[in-house]
């Protein structure tokens, strides 16, 4: 047996090629090779830098470690691509011709009946049998679909070069005998295997960072050095006393349903807690003592600053200060009793 040497690894497979006839079979095989042979030249990629193996419904290459890696992407990603329309163009429906690929890199040694030896290689071939990948062209209007390895995608892939774009390529999991197998697959996951986590980003990423997911609905107000925020936005920290809502005293400020009201029933609205600066709304302001609302409605309980400004039914202001108490209304200087249920 020959010494392991480094080489890059493609592997291309026809779909469906169990369920034609001798003719077609014969048809499909002949049409892989000259696809193959086309875009490996197109690489720069001749005989001399190359070994194969047939495998009957697909093809093995192991390519000098020399040659291009780029260039063979560029080819994969749109040689063949281009070739297999031409083909497909022109034959009949049971003899269309649809490709499973993928590139990877590795050590491979040849024994003396010209085998191929290598674990690098054992984890291409199960990358190219993988239901991923399977599903991927099954559920794909174009004729390609392919892989590369984890290797090979931080050491060419990842850095973006010319005709190769990055953020084409996902990752996936593969299960395999020997454990799973980290991959990445160009173009759209297919259907299921985008309910798991494949991206780079891990699974903590903070609620409303610049990750993928937003924030969860019910998460907390972020909390730095200790102390808590004002509502007013100013950065200044809350007057020290217990929360209107949240799990204890001196846990952190979650949001939650208004207390309830008269009689037992939750108000129908949210209780906004006011402490410092000015907070406007349809127009008027709220700054200090001064508790002004125009051109709004406010129902259910509000707070603003400690003081209880208006409690049940409902209570529309325009213009001046309007300040509701105990059934009580003050409006302009003038008080006078409001009806109640």
């Amino acid at each position: 047996m020959s010494d392991p040497v480094s080489r890059t690894i493609l592997l291309l497979d026809i779909e469906r090629f169990s369920d034609r006839d001798d003719v077609e079979q014969a048809y499909l095989r002949r049409m892989l090779y000259d696809i193959t042979d086309r875009a490996l030249q197109s690489a720069g990629i001749d005989e001399t830098r190359r070994l194969r193996a047939d495998r009957g419904d697909s093809v093995m290459e192991l390519i000098d470690a020399n040659a291009p890696v780029t260039a063979l992407l560029r080819a994969l990603l749109s040689e063949v691509p281009a070739q297999l329309r031409a083909v497909n163009r022109m034959a009949s429906r049971s003899a269309q011709i649809r490709l499973r690929g993928v590139v990877a890199t590795g050590w491979v040694a040849v024994d003396e009946r010209d085998g191929w030896v290598g674990s690098d290689l054992n984890h291409a071939c199960r990358l190219l049998d993988a239901d991923v990948l399977r599903a991927a062209l099954r559920e794909r209007a174009d004729d390609f679909a392919l892989c590369v390895s984890d290797a090979l995608y931080a050491g060419v892939v990842r850095h973006d070069h010319p005709g190769i774009p990055a953020d084409g390529f996902h990752r996936v999991t593969v299960p395999s005998k020997n454990g799973p197998l980290t991959a990445w697959l160009h173009g759209p996951l297919p259907a299921g295997a985008a309910d798991t986590n494949h991206g780079e980003r891990g699974e903590g990423d903070a609620p409303g960072g610049s990750g993928d997911r937003p924030a969860h609905p019910g998460s907390a107000p972020a909390e730095r050095n200790g102390s808590r925020r004002s509502a007013a936005g100013d950065g200044s920290p809350a007057p020290d006393g217990p929360p209107t809502s949240g799990p204890a005293p001196d846990g952190p400020p979650t949001s939650g349903p208004a207390p309830a009201g008269d009689r037992g029933a939750p108000a129908p609205g949210p209780v906004l807690h006011v402490s410092g600066g000015s907070v406007s709304f349809g127009g008027g302001y709220v700054a200090g003592d001064q508790h002004g609302v125009s051109g709004g409605r406010v129902t259910g309980d509000v707070v603003m600053g400690g003081k209880h400004v208006a409690t049940g039914g409902k209570q529309a202001a325009t213009g001046g200060k309007h300040v509701v108490t105990g059934g009580k209304a003050e409006q302009g200087g003038k008080t006078e009793q409001e009806e109640r249920p």
